[in-house]
């Protein structure tokens, strides 16, 4: 975005009601906590999602009471700010982190917009293990009916069946697909199309077997069959299973996409 664009949308989101749940402003004049910038994180994405809002926004350099401008010293250093992208990603469900950061250089003090995507359909969003949302102006845990309305989002939708439209089909596995048509060709000997089903392509088979549609990679493809690289696809999901042994010696294991190029 331009500075221009980038003025007028700082103007805009000045002007929010005051009880506007998924916007909040911080002066921040020469630093911020990082434990609280993730409790917001976590409390914006989940607001954003319960009030239907295409992201969230965490306002440093400008005051929460009268909206004024008071200009914000923190991360001026752009390579720095940037970073905070993936120190947040390490400490949110599954890699969440800001959509993008700006730096608004306005001439009464600079200021700088966190722009934060809404939580998932179906997924809130944890920072460190713990859900956070906003109730008026003040952070804390994530009420209970929000965040059962969050999780109940994909209960009338199929996730798994929902098309990653830029994955490709040289993602999945070549050894996976292999091994997924044997079993699929077990699992169907008695029927007819049993004995056609070696001479079929890939691209043929994939969508016989209803894991792909229409020849299109689905997240049901890259968690059955996808290469470990694919999973990116996937975030803010996290494509791995954990196996666990409760007892006096605990032990576990986690399984996730395969490794092969």
């Amino acid at each position: 975005m331009t500075d221009t664009e980038l003025l007028a949308l700082l103007d805009e989101i000045r002007r929010l009601p005051h009880e506007t749940e998924w916007v909040e402003f911080k002066e921040a004049r020469q630093n911020y906590d990082f434990h609280k910038l993730g409790w917001y994180v976590s409390a914006l994405a989940n607001e954003a999602n319960l009030k239907g809002q295409p992201c969230g926004w965490l306002v440093f350099g400008v005051r929460n009471g009268d909206r004024a401008i008071v200009g914000s010293r923190y991360r001026e250093n752009p390579a720095d700010l940037n970073h905070l992208k993936q120190e947040v990603a390490a400490q949110m469900t599954g890699g969440f982190t800001f959509l993008d950061i700006h730096a608004v250089p306005h001439p009464e003090g600079r200021v700088v917009l966190f722009q934060i995507p809404p939580a998932p359909p179906g997924m809130p969003i944890a920072w460190q293990g713990h859900w956070y949302g906003r109730d008026g102006e003040s952070v804390g845990p994530l009420a209970l009916h929000e965040l059962e309305a969050i999780r109940a989002q994909n209960q009338t939708e199929d996730w798994s069946a929902a098309i990653c439209p830029e994955a490709l089909l040289n993602e999945l596995d070549p050894d996976a697909v292999a091994a997924a048509r044997v079993n699929f060709r077990a699992k169907n000997q008695a029927k007819p199309f049993a004995r056609d089903i070696d001479s079929w392509s890939t691209e043929t088979f994939l969508d016989r077997a209803r894991l792909t549609s229409a020849g299109r990679v689905t997240r049901t493809s890259l968690l059955l069959l996808g290469r470990t690289q694919a999973t990116h696809h996937l975030q803010p999901a996290v494509a791995q299973i954990t196996w666990r042994l409760e007892g006096e010696e605990r032990t576990y294991e986690h399984f996730s996409c395969r490794t092969s190029t």
